[in-house]
């Protein structure tokens, strides 16, 4: 299998050389195209008015591995890869291992899930594997699970536009149990700015956040006689007794896998939404 591995965390991460050696350890073409340094947290961001540099990496990963780093986002390293740097089209594209859990909504702002997406966008299987730490740094684990994951899907392929959201749990091998299919949940933060000054006594701030509180992504439709929609709403309710979400799993150290789509749309409100006037002649001029 030809795969693309990418990150967030920057060519030296120790997430992205364990991954990228261990698939091609297992027998994989691996080409390794990511950030020339840290951009976690820039979600699907593109560079647009400034060039692009890309230049190949030695030394870090095993010799088999061709390495390219990039001065871009994790969306413009995958681009970059497809429609530039890679002689044929990937069978995977493959972003992590990610320092850090991309669990419920932290996935609006991950460039590790937003680089496998644009594998998608491009109808190429993808995968966003995360430890779920920051501090914990035994990656083997997850990067075992990703090599049986593709052969899982070398056999069983992905035949829908989605990428798999997997995270890790970051306890001893032992201790991880079962990977479990799951549903996104939510993760919403206490945001902290931390006010400073800088050496030319300019204020500059320091943006913190602490997990608040975690619950269910669905949305709820407050009109009863919006039967279509109550409809869905049902489905969706009875989807939810059948899978627990991202957020509970993990934290009973279980492996997670979240599937993801770039279609965003609310469809429980598509009815509600329909219901309001809107009187485009009275509008101003």
């Amino acid at each position: 299998m030809n795969i693309l591995v990418s990150n967030d965390d920057g060519v030296f991460a120790l997430g992205i050389r364990t991954l990228a050696n261990a698939l091609s350890a297992s027998g994989h073409k691996v080409t390794v195209v990511c950030p020339d340094r840290e951009r976690s947290a820039t979600g699907h961001g593109l560079t647009l008015h400034r060039p692009l540099r890309v230049d190949p990496v030695k030394g870090v990963f095993d010799n088999a591995v061709e390495a390219w780093a990039c001065s871009g986002t994790p969306s413009d390293c995958v681009k970059l890869a497809l429609d530039a740097v890679l002689p044929a089209t990937p069978d995977f594209v493959i972003s992590g291992i990610n320092h850090g859990a991309n669990l419920g909504t932290d996935v609006l702002y991950s460039g590790t899930v937003s680089a496998a997406m644009e594998g998608v966008l491009e109808n190429i299987p993808a995968i966003a594997i995360s430890l779920a730490s920051f501090a914990y740094q035994n990656f083997d684990p997850a990067a075992k699970f990703a090599v049986q994951l593709i052969a899982k899907l070398e056999k069983v392929p992905l035949e829908l536009p989605i990428l798999l959201n997997v995270n890790i749990p970051p306890v001893a091998e032992a201790e991880i149990k079962a990977p479990l299919i799951v549903r996104q949940g939510v993760r919403r933060y206490f945001d902290q700015f931390e006010k400073r000054i800088d050496p030319r006594g300019k204020t500059y701030y320091w943006l913190a956040g602490e997990v608040m509180e975690e619950g269910e992504a669905e949305i709820s439709v407050p009109y009863e006689e919006q039967t279509e929609a109550k409809a869905i709403e049902k489905e969706i309710l009875s989807i939810n007794t059948q899978f627990t979400t991202d957020v509970k799993a993990i934290k009973d150290n279980h492996i997670t896998i979240t599937p993801l789509q770039y279609n965003l749309t609310a469809y429980t409100a598509l009815e509600f939404v329909r219901g309001w006037a809107f009187n485009l002649s009275s509008r101003p001029i």
